[in-house]
């Protein structure tokens, strides 16, 4: 895989693959592997408070000389406090998502920071890039996680984003191969942004039972819920179906989010609880079949795209 385009020479990355900034999974560990194989890692601020996001970049400082990132959600209470934290580090790579990215863009904009946004239709792609965005990552309904309302897979948004924006798009959604890879390019993409494959390789910080579930998990493995209240894919377990079971019976956004409580991701995705937890994960699932290292799974990834090049013609 030899690609020079406008993502790799804006990260200044080798591979324009980007290693999803997820909950409970992103830790130092899974960033600077990923970085140090020529790829971009981005540290999952989400499930951190600013005092953990703090010792996570310096951790991934000694570990990697290469680029690296942080993804923030915009709408944590505490986001004015994750921001400081990453302007006092000297964080030079910022993925945002949850929220418009143009309330905080002068803060980072000051400090040379290149801006990305997590968007999953067209009208926010344009409201990012006119806000200064460098890029945008447009994620299908396939990606594990939360995801927008609209539903708009892959397939059918990354060449709607390309048609309409001057800014480079980065792929999302159910991207877990070479095969992916070459397909997000083909659509017009310059780039891709994969999680669940990587959530479910040695140095990801998931827990061992959740990424054996992604293992076993199929072709419909995955389920939509709380679409009232922000919808999220996830493994099929028993929360999921109890969570369903309330969505056919027409239950209000209160009774949903009670029964969402707090800290559901974590149960899933870092305790591995399987009735219980959230194990958002996307419908790549079926195939990741074992728990590489991440400098395995680059070496694979870069493998597979020129095989497949190959055999497009």
């Amino acid at each position: 895989m030899i690609i020079q385009n406008r993502i790799t020479k804006l990260f200044d990355i080798h591979f324009p693959i980007i290693q999803a900034g997820m909950v409970w999974v992103s830790g130092w560990k899974l960033v600077s592997a990923v970085s140090n194989a020529g790829g971009l890692g981005l540290i999952g601020a989400g499930s951190m408070k600013p005092e953990l996001l703090h010792e996570h970049i310096i951790k991934c400082k000694a570990a990697t000389e290469n680029p690296f990132g942080v993804n923030i959600p915009l709408l944590r209470g505490d986001v004015k406090d994750l921001i400081n934290v990453i302007l006092e580090e000297d964080i030079k790579i910022v993925f945002s998502s949850a929220g418009h990215p143009g309330r905080h863009i002068d803060d980072f904009k000051k400090n040379n920071i290149k801006v990305v946004h997590v968007v999953s239709n067209v009208k926010q792609a344009i409201k990012a890039m006119e806000a200064g965005c460098d890029a945008v990552v447009g994620e299908g309904v396939e990606a594990g996680g939360h995801n927008g309302a609209d539903e708009l897979t892959t397939f059918c948004l990354i060449p709607q984003l390309v048609d309409a924006l001057d800014i480079p798009v980065i792929a999302a959604g159910g991207i877990t191969d070479g095969r992916g890879i070459i397909a997000a390019m083909a659509l017009g993409a310059e780039g891709v942004q994969i999680g669940t494959r990587f959530a479910v390789t040695k140095e990801s910080s998931a827990n061992e039972f959740y990424k054996q579930k992604i293992i076993e998990a199929g072709d419909t493995s995955t389920t939509l819920v709380l679409k009232k209240i922000g919808m999220a894919r996830m493994i099929k377990n028993g929360f999921s179906e109890e969570i369903s079971k309330l969505e056919m019976e027409g239950a209000s956004t209160e009774v949903l989010k009670e029964k969402l409580g707090t800290k559901r991701e974590m149960k899933g995705i870092f305790e591995g609880n399987y009735e219980e937890g959230m194990m958002e994960a996307g419908q790549g699932s079926g195939l990741i079949k074992d728990i590489p290292s991440v400098s395995e799974l680059m070496k694979r990834l870069v493998a597979e795209y020129d095989n497949a090049k190959k055999n497009v013609g």
